[in-house]
């Protein structure tokens, strides 16, 4: 125990898995985390949430851990020895805690882990309970960032007892088709549809509410698609714009995680204007949602049109093998375990900020 007292490393608890749609990716980025992370800085917990929301310490993850982090498989599993949520995230009393929560989409994305990880006084990687929430919800998102001035698409947002018979017709005449009809709190574009035609916005509206009973319709943009990488708490920086060539018709879930049939553009072919401008609005949307810690800023470029358009923002992107938030940051200069450096470092800096906030 001694020993374990004196060990100067930071005891990581890296959260995964969960109860989303999402849950299979946050377990392939949990692999990659773990197998990237400085054993000679880290003290490596791994917490998997299964997708009936029980929590465990990961065993298999943990014994390949102590074998070293090139054992560890290339997607993890949420199974193992049950524990509860709250012992969970106990501080150890061997140095200090961060948590790292590689949770996608509701219930670990959206403010809920975040708030719970507030209450149990410990930092944790990214955006905090508002933000996190804010940004999850692609209704509240748009309204914010409209607010703000930020260029992006025409939509609609409806909750499911507003939706009616006649609703599919008046979405079509409104925004014009074809359109991309989406669950308001989901990610790595889980429940998208794109919809020609009235029939086809209604039997898109049902896939949608699968997921949400707020779902978003958007005008459909014919535009390139640039991904900007921010990085930072108080003064942000925003990484190298790329570019996405999706593989199918558009970057759906199975072109991110599953055929890897889209193209990576790193950086993007863009002019040093365009380059600067992009940066620059994607630290004004992270600024908006009230980002922290890092954020993925996804634009539709319509060149000879209207430019920049905002289409989204990640708090928890991806860090897969072909994910853009970590490739962003390696064009940038900075590599993956750098990028998981300064991610704990955001984390504890935040939290001590908050904490000398809110002292009494």
């Amino acid at each position: 125990m001694a020993a374990e007292d004196d060990d100067p490393r930071i005891n990581l608890i890296v959260i995964f898995g969960g109860q989303s749609a999402e849950h299979d990716v946050s377990c392939t980025t949990a692999a990659h985390v773990l197998r990237a992370a400085d054993p000679a800085k880290y003290r490596i917990t791994p917490i998997g949430i299964s997708r009936d929301g029980r929590w465990a310490i990961a065993a298999e993850a943990h014994a390949a851990l102590q074998q070293g982090p090139q054992s560890l498989p290339g997607r993890l599993v949420a199974d193992g020895e049950a524990i509860e949520p709250t012992l969970a995230i106990t501080p150890s009393a061997a140095g200090r805690t961060v948590v790292v929560p590689l949770l996608h989409g509701p219930l670990g994305e959206d403010g809920t882990v975040q708030g719970m990880l507030e209450l149990a006084d410990l930092p944790y990687v990214g955006t905090g309970v508002l933000g996190s929430a804010v940004a999850m919800d692609k209704a509240m998102a748009k309204q914010v960032t409209a607010i703000n001035g930020i260029p992006q698409a025409a939509y609609v947002a409806l909750r499911a007892n507003e939706i009616t018979p006649g609703t599919p017709a008046r979405l079509a005449e409104e925004l014009g088709l074809p359109v991309f009809v989406k669950p308001a709190n989901m990610g790595s574009s889980v429940g998208v549809t794109k919809a020609r035609t009235v029939e086809a916005i209604r039997d898109a509206i049902e896939v949608a509410l699968g997921y949400d009973e707020w779902i978003v319709v958007e005008e459909a943009i014919v535009g390139r698609e640039i991904e900007v990488a921010v990085l930072g708490n108080l003064e942000p920086r925003a990484s190298v714009p790329g570019e996405i060539v999706p593989g199918a018709e558009f970057y759906d879930y199975a072109d991110k995680y599953v055929d890897d049939g889209s193209q990576a553009l790193v950086p993007a072919p863009l002019t040093p204007e365009q380059t600067a401008q992009v940066q620059e609005l994607a630290l004004k949307s992270f600024k908006a949602l009230r980002c922290e810690g890092l954020s993925r800023v996804d634009f539709f470029f319509e060149e000879g049109g209207r430019g920049f358009l905002l289409n989204e923002i990640n708090t928890m992107p991806g860090f897969t093998p072909i994910s853009m938030y970590p490739k962003l940051w390696i064009a940038s200069g900075l590599s993956y375990a750098e990028l998981i450096d300064e991610l704990v470092r955001l984390a504890i800096d935040r939290h001590s900020r908050r904490r000398r906030n809110t002292a009494h």
